[in-house]
């Protein structure tokens, strides 16, 4: 990631949840933060703002401590937050809090204690949440408008699709123009075209755990890529072009696509 960042020249990091494994955090003063982000991504490269967010996994821990401004004050990259926005002047990222709307974790806990702090009742949250994504993406005049959650809308992995953000953000999605959907959850890389429109799907949850060796489906439309070992993913936006490219460990390239802008007409390739 150092390597591929410093001949990118990067300008930040996304993180896709499930930043502390198993069970998130157990208070702002756990050691994990630095023994899991601040002495492992030590590149110079690497040394520029991340915005995360949390995933099912952080939300088993101590889900209030990741949002503390007092992380900040150990490590100054670090930014984790429930659902925000990322301007630019080339693009909007749109990041939301996915976890809450998964119903088994409320129904089937099993055996793993939540921490619901800031979210119940979850019904009138995701609601809210809604709300103001569809104000803030039919706001937008960006050139690329990206959303990141840690659950995936579109998958092959482990988990495959999360049938509540299929049924509840991903209209939202399509009817806004978005570009691109990256998440994390299922632990691989998976480039997935939409059937339904011109949006992305873009896995990267392979930045650790890896190498679970199934598949969810195999027959499954508009499947670009699928890698189940470690890696990242890594982009580069222009006014009229998206380069997006999936890396194993070592950054060599895996697979990489373009979408490019004509006339406010989006295409893609990839190879």
């Amino acid at each position: 990631m150092g390597k591929a960042a410093d001949k990118l020249g990067i300008d930040f990091v996304v993180s896709t949840g499930d930043n502390f494994y198993d069970d998130g955090l157990t208070s702002v003063h756990d050691a994990a933060l630095q023994h899991s982000f601040t002495n492992i991504y030590t590149a110079k490269s690497l040394q520029t703002q991340w915005y995360t967010v949390l995933g099912n996994h952080d939300y088993r821990g101590d889900a209030v401590a990741q949002l503390s401004p007092f992380l900040r004050e150990i490590d100054n990259r670090w930014l984790c937050l429930r659902s925000f926005i990322v301007h630019s002047e080339l693009v909007e990222l749109f990041f939301v809090d996915t976890t809450p709307f998964v119903q088994e974790y409320f129904t089937e806990p099993e055996g793993h204690t939540y921490d619901w702090r800031g979210i119940n009742p979850p019904k009138s949250y995701i609601s809210n949440l809604l709300k103001d994504l569809e104000q803030a993406l039919t706001l937008s005049t960006a050139k690329w408008k990206i959303v990141v959650g840690h659950h995936a809308i579109s998958s092959i992995g482990h988990h495959g699709d999360t049938k509540e953000l299929r049924k509840q953000l991903l209209p939202l999605l399509q009817a806004n123009d978005v570009d691109f959907y990256m998440n994390g959850h299922d632990h691989c890389l998976e480039h997935i075209s939409d059937t339904e429109s011109p949006i992305q799907f873009l896995t990267s949850g392979a930045g650790s755990k890896a190498w679970r060796g199934d598949i969810k489906e195999t027959k499954k439309r508009g499947v670009n890529f699928f890698y189940d070992g470690q890696g990242f993913m890594s982009v580069k936006l222009t006014q009229t072009d998206a380069d997006i490219e999936f890396h194993d460990v070592n950054g060599k390239i895996l697979h990489r696509f373009t979408s490019s802008i004509f006339f406010h007409v989006k295409v893609r390739a990839s190879w």
